[in-house]
């Protein structure tokens, strides 16, 4: 049996549902995984993260998934996504924290304004966190995608098998829920 051949074992294992399966192919593919996401940016622990997170991704979609022919193929084309995604997502909060850091008049506050402004990002968070259960199952799956893993509205729908049309109007319509439920 080829290489190639075990892999396909083990992925047709894996979406069945066997863990053991799901860990050979990992330690199969993990060094030549890490080498080419190197190629693509040399932070390593960027690398080492998304090689771990398209191991986890599989698995929990692994009922979802189809055959494949090429294993490794398939698992360099979800390591590349990955990671840029997020350089996408590092990127967008790099620059929202110089825009941030531009904007602040540099002021040192005082330990109790400190503690003031975190219990007020406490509480947004838990007022947003109440708002977003009360969505829709799908608009709250969106939500997670467009704003939390940084995914575009293109990713999205072929995330969810929606068009982008779909994607794009579910994300509005539970922005405005939102914003009525945060008033």
């Amino acid at each position: 049996m080829g290489l190639g051949e075990d892999d396909h074992n083990y992925w047709e294992q894996m979406r069945l549902g066997d863990k053991q399966a799901l860990f050979e192919l990992y330690n199969r593919q993990y060094f030549q995984l890490i080498r080419s996401g190197l190629k693509i940016n040399a932070d390593d622990e960027l690398v080492k993260d998304c090689v771990n997170q398209v191991f986890l991704n599989i698995w929990d979609k692994r009922e979802r998934l189809h055959p494949v022919e090429n294993v490794r193929a398939y698992l360099l084309t979800s390591l590349r996504h990955c990671m840029l995604d997020q350089l996408s997502y590092l990127n967008k909060t790099n620059a929202a924290l110089s825009k941030m850091l531009a904007e602040e008049d540099w002021n040192e506050l005082s330990y109790e304004q400190v503690l003031i402004n975190i219990q007020q990002d406490d509480d947004l968070k838990e007022k947003l966190k109440v708002a977003i259960r009360q969505l829709s199952p799908r608009q709250m799956e969106l939500i997670q995608l467009k704003f939390f893993e940084g995914l575009s509205y293109e990713q999205i729908a072929e995330r969810t098998g929606q068009t982008v049309k779909t994607a794009y109007n579910t994300i509005y319509d539970a922005i405005k829920a939102l914003r009525k439920l945060l008033k």
